[in-house]
């Protein structure tokens, strides 16, 4: 939730900035930057709920799908879902 509600965009050059992680270089970028109505809390908590309302049915309908953890670099996380297409881990039946 903290790293959504952060997300900022300058609407003059469209570049992306975040509070914590990329903040704006210049107070006058700082000034002029806007946050994406769905980038508020509130909204961000409700898509939540509704995903952990439903998680459940989704990992038993999609029980073969594997899990990628995309918390990598780009690269490593592409060669490992190469690796899934290319030779895929047997499944359980």
């Amino acid at each position: 939730v903290e790293r959504l509600c952060q997300r900022r965009t300058d609407p003059v050059t469209g570049e992306r900035y975040h509070a914590t992680f990329r903040p704006a270089p210049t107070p006058e970028i700082q000034a002029r930057l806007r946050q994406n109505p769905r980038d508020k809390e509130e909204n961000i908590e409700k898509l939540m709920d509704i995903y952990s309302r439903n998680v459940q049915d989704l990992q038993d309908f999609y029980q073969d799908a594997f899990y990628v953890n995309a918390d990598q670099d780009p690269h490593t996380v592409f060669e490992f879902i190469e690796s899934c297409i290319i030779n895929p881990i047997p499944c359980k039946k």
